[in-house]
């Protein structure tokens, strides 16, 4: 099963799954409005870099979610 089917199955079925992918594409929208502007502040910078850090922690852990769910169903 690709990736892609998996994590398919996993937005449909797993409650944690999609909250964490919810809430990626959240930090998504966020960031594109946030480097969209035409001038960022320090605080702009500052929150952007958060922001990456708080993506890149969800995408390792719906990562995680894909390495279990694939090695389980490889069972």
């Amino acid at each position: 099963m690709s990736d892609d089917a998996v994590k398919e199955e996993l937005l449909a079925q797993e409650g944690e799954f999609r909250k964490l992918y919810d809430e990626h594409q959240a930090c998504e929208s966020q960031l594109e409005e946030l480097v969209g502007r035409p001038v960022l502040s320090p605080i702009d910078h500052t929150e952007a870099k958060r922001i990456k850090l708080h993506k890149l922690a969800l995408k390792d852990r719906m990562e995680s979610i894909i390495r279990s769910y694939t090695l389980q169903a490889a069972k």
